[in-house]
């Protein structure tokens, strides 16, 4: 299902399923929408006179799961094994209430009322069921949270040794050390020297282990590209930018300071 989920012909969509141009996931965002229909639709039924109101209320529920379906699936293919089997349950729950809801608004449609919302009740508990493990999955598991996000707090301002200039390699990068926190350095052809946190922002994977590519550095875990002269994530699945710093050399030392502005990322 990961193979499958990663060979989806999507091009530059997929990275706009991540979430990148929004700055973190965007499928907790697209879900509100059917969850939020399916909800109205609920308290609609305990009313009377209002039918067709919850009828309308489901069918743009159905047709709002699609996309938001996507995003997911996107997003877990990208995910370590124990994220995804809690997402497989995730998303078995919501698909069961896709399912029931389905068969609410056709049961509704052949005038049969009482076995439609029946049908749409069980469909709103499977889809909470799938709402608490998508909980779960983000906030226990820290699935789409920015992983490299506590570095800019944790680093103190000013300037920092890093290493001896003829330490660090040519055009491979390695990991170093700044207040305890682990960084990225790579030296090019003109001692240009550049700093990244080392811990990927997507699912912390160790960019030391990644590949330079044209000016980048790519994760190597689940391809994420950031921007070498100041952490721009270039592609996803990462949403986030890479903490990036500023370096200087002093006497064939290397130094680095957490770079606080935002540079031009156009």
């Amino acid at each position: 299902m990961q193979q499958a989920a990663r060979a989806l012909p999507l091009g530059r969509a997929r990275d706009a399923l991540h979430g990148r141009w929004l700055g973190h996931p965007v499928h907790p965002l697209l879900v509100q929408v059917p969850v939020g229909s399916w909800l109205s639709a609920a308290v609609l039924d305990l009313f009377p006179g209002q039918r067709r109101a919850a009828r309308t209320l489901i069918a743009t529920g159905l047709g709002a799961a699609l996309p938001a379906a996507l995003a997911g699936w996107v997003d877990w293919a990208e995910l370590h094994r124990e994220q995804m089997r809690v997402g497989l349950v995730h998303a078995a729950a919501n698909v069961a209430g896709i399912g029931l809801y389905a068969g609410s608004l056709t049961a509704r449609l052949r005038g049969r009322e009482a076995l439609g919302r029946t049908l749409g009740l069980a469909g709103l508990g499977a889809v909470g069921v799938g709402g608490a493990l998508g909980g779960h999955l983000a906030y226990r598991q820290a699935s789409g949270a920015n992983h490299a996000e506590h570095v800019p707090h944790l680093v103190r301002p000013g300037w920092h040794p890093l290493a001896e200039l003829d330490d660090l390699p040519l055009g491979r990068p390695v990991r170093r050390d700044i207040d305890d926190i682990a960084v990225v350095a790579v030296r090019a052809e003109d001692d240009t020297v550049w700093v990244l946190a080392e811990r990927c922002s997507h699912m912390a994977g160790p960019l030391s282990e990644g590949t330079v590519e044209d000016g980048c550095l790519r994760c190597p875990w689940h391809g994420s590209l950031f921007r070498l002269s100041d952490g721009w994530n270039v592609e996803g699945p990462a949403t986030a930018p890479q903490p990036a710093f500023e370096t200087r050399v002093v006497d064939g030392r290397v130094e680095a300071r957490l770079r606080l502005e935002p540079t031009d990322r156009a």
